[in-house]
């Protein structure tokens, strides 16, 4: 049977084990390997986990690992102390009504405090994108594995830095694209991969774009948000609420719509679906060669990322996926080959013909790494040091073709891409948004 996504990740924190007890030097072990190898008596035993970013997906994110027995939260962060506040006490309470609960959940704003700490295996981050890259860097290289919500990365630079850290610390990076865990994704993935709609020529992907606003004027900063770690590697600009997030209420934030801190919905959808477009065509290790886009921009305003948008990419076997925004395609992902057509969105699959969904997939045919249960899957990845569903490079690889989009709908002509490299081939100026400038004292 051939078997895709189930590669070792460099050295692994089993085959450390397996060469200290063979030695008889178990005192030597790394620092990094997992409490819970230890014993299933031992008071470590579960895997210890610090939450960086318990705002309005992390608080989800979080209270979905408490439902894990073994996964043990010691610690939340967020710059914003009353959010912090709120998650130490759900996770406090979680606990309280568990037995056997132990010493309490720590909370703190500075992510330093959790990824520097030897007792804790783990690290879900769930920040602003912007913030995603430095503290999974300094989470991988103490060793700690990382749930890491996407997009993977604000610019293709620091996706490849974040890859190739993870590789070099042999840590398992779990990119929050849940869709591969979706049994219907699979499924369609699994049917394009095996040809079941013949030769696909063209991939439709459609995701929604967001609205413009005006100017709003500067106001006091919350004396509980650090604004300036909030800010981190940001460029300083004056505070308003809506470039940050809600006060009140968990509601979606207005950093999402502001280009130096994410991409907008190129970025926040195409991370999903894109990812699947990939996965669909056996392309997830690599990229896109030649890339198109076009879109409406707001001239003013605070809000500042793309509106209604058009973007054609075109791989190296001569396959197109035009992304737009739903005002041109049927929204979700359609697989259109030359003996039918597969669609897939959010939970939900049809195809032409119909009976290409009750298609056998033989043994001997390609079989994509199954996952019924995302979080889960990062644990069980924890545990078997095997590749997750969604790993590192993969989710690398996703990002960059959604920020590839972005810069061909920034700079407004075709651009040719070199996806060994991660270059551009002959175009200076388009390089030049692979990366970002950081703002001191922060760096890659």
């Amino acid at each position: 049977m051939k078997r895709e996504g189930m590669k070792p990740a460099g050295m692994t924190r089993r085959d450390l084990l397996r060469r200290a007890f063979a030695g008889g030097a178990a005192i030597a072990m790394p620092t990094i390997v997992p409490a819970s190898v230890f014993g299933a008596n031992a008071p470590s035993n579960r895997i210890t986990m610090g939450c960086i970013g318990v705002g309005r997906m992390g608080m989800g994110d979080m209270r979905s690992f408490l439902g894990f027995k073994e996964i043990r939260i010691v610690s939340v962060c967020d710059v914003d102390s009353n959010r912090a506040k709120t998650a130490q006490g759900v996770v406090d309470l979680a606990y309280a009504m568990s037995k056997g609960s132990g010493k309490g959940c720590d909370a703190t704003g500075d992510f330093r405090e959790i990824t520097s700490r030897t007792d804790i295996d783990s690290v879900m981050i769930c920040t602003p994108d912007h913030w995603h890259v430095i503290p999974a860097i300094a989470a991988a290289k103490s060793g700690k594995d990382i749930f890491l919500q996407k997009p993977m990365s604000l610019t293709i630079a620091e996706g490849r830095a974040l890859s190739d850290t993870c590789r070099r610390y042999g840590v398992v990076l779990q990119v929050g694209s849940q869709q591969r865990s979706d049994s219907r994704a699979h499924r369609a993935c699994e049917l394009v991969r095996n040809g079941r709609i013949g030769k696909v020529h063209t991939v439709r992907v459609a995701t929604g774009a967001d609205p413009a606003t005006g100017l709003r004027p500067t106001m006091p900063v919350p004396e509980n948000l650090d604004y300036d770690m909030w800010l981190g590697p940001a460029a300083r600009q004056p505070y308003t609420e809506d470039r940050v997030h809600p006060q009140k209420g968990y509601g979606r934030p207005g950093w999402l719509r502001i280009t130096d801190y994410g991409a907008g919905m190129v970025t926040g959808w195409g991370a999903h679906h894109l990812d699947i477009t990939q996965w669909g065509l056996g392309v997830e290790r690599t990229g896109p060669v030649e890339i198109e886009g076009e879109a409406v921009f707001p001239t003013d305003g605070l809000w500042d990322v793309h509106g209604p948008f058009k973007i054609e990419y075109t791989y190296a076997n001569g396959v197109k996926v035009i992304y737009t925004d739903p005002g041109r395609a049927r929204g979700g992902v359609t697989f259109e080959g030359t003996e039918g057509w597969i669609w897939y969105d959010r939970d939900r699959v049809e195809a032409n013909p119909k009976s290409v969904l009750d298609s056998v997939i033989k043994p001997d045919e390609i079989h994509l790494c199954r996952s019924l249960d995302h979080k889960g899957n990062f644990i069980e990845s924890i545990r078997t040091r095997e590749e997750p569903v969604a790993p590192v490079e993969v989710g690398h690889r996703s990002c960059s073709t959604c920020l590839l989009g972005q810069i061909a709908m920034s700079v407004g002509r075709k651009l040719k891409w070199n996806p060994e490299q991660e270059r551009f081939i002959g175009d200076e100026e388009a390089d030049r948004w692979i990366s970002r400038p950081m703002r001191s004292p922060w760096s890659l």
